[in-house]
């Protein structure tokens, strides 16, 4: 279980988040909505340990930053970080070494076949397109094999054959018990993936609901993203939604964050 307690995440006297709650139950999808701006990436970096806060998220008890945490996290960036003097094959060696992995030979083969990275294996870093930066990216973040995953826009830069490839990896990894938080601003591209949403704007949580509740008032994922984003009052329609009202001390994060 991964709990994110009262975050707060200020850069001088913008505040990128204020007072995130949510959990990640076992073996949950979660998907984390929001138009650009909302506090996703600043919120995921946090719980994975690269950003300073104020607040507690913890993981299995853990806290974040702990060893006993991480070892059981993965993060897959939206923007590909790779190293420019490693081929392909070479990034997967070394994420398997760095995480001390055995008999990691055939999960990489399988990883950059589903991936289609098979024949791209002595290219480097800068010789890929961005759309095989992302593939790369993805392999190198589920390599690990990791119990809890954070995926900040996973879907952004791949052609088609690997947006679904990697729903059904998601599919799978869900299957086999994984807890997942997904962070996106395109709503259909997650539409079937999802047990549990959490929706931010100017920082905070608007609305933290489950599928199935959304689905008994016969609405849809989208229907909830707009009836929150777009300021409508839940009072005035029939909506299973935890409302956080937004406060004017909220504003969108820094530049170059989400």
């Amino acid at each position: 279980m991964l709990v994110v307690n009262n975050v707060t995440k200020k850069y001088g006297k913008n505040v990128a988040c204020k007072d995130v709650s949510f959990t990640l139950e076992p073996g949950s999808l979660t998907v984390l909505l929001g138009p650009n701006g909302a506090g996703k990436s600043t919120i995921i970096k946090s719980i994975i340990g690269f950003l300073k806060y104020d607040g507690e998220i913890t993981v299995d008890g853990f806290p974040n930053k702990t060893s006993e945490a991480r070892k059981i996290m993965g993060y897959i960036p939206e923007l590909p970080s790779l190293y420019p003097t490693l081929t392909v094959i070479e990034h997967m060696e070394f994420i398997a070494r760095a995480y001390k992995m055995t008999n990691y030979k055939d999960r990489i083969e399988m990883l950059l076949d589903r991936f289609e990275l098979s024949d791209k294996k002595k290219k480097f870093d800068d010789e890929l397109s961005k759309g095989m930066q992302q593939k790369l990216n993805l392999c190198v973040g589920l390599l690990p094999d990791p119990d809890i995953i954070l995926m900040d826009e996973p879907l952004l830069g791949l052609d088609p054959h690997a947006i679904k490839e990697l729903k059904n990896y998601i599919e799978e990894m869900r299957q086999a018990g994984k807890t997942m938080l997904i962070s996106t601003h395109i709503i259909d591209s997650v539409d079937m993936l999802w047990d549990r949403t959490v929706i931010m704007q100017n920082g905070q949580v608007c609305a933290n609901v489950s599928r199935s509740e959304i689905e008994g008032a016969g609405k849809t994922l989208e229907d909830q993203f707009f009836l929150v984003t777009e300021g409508i009052s839940p009072s005035s329609v029939k909506a299973p939604v935890e409302v956080a009202s937004s406060s004017d001390e909220g504003s969108s994060e820094a530049k170059g964050e989400k």
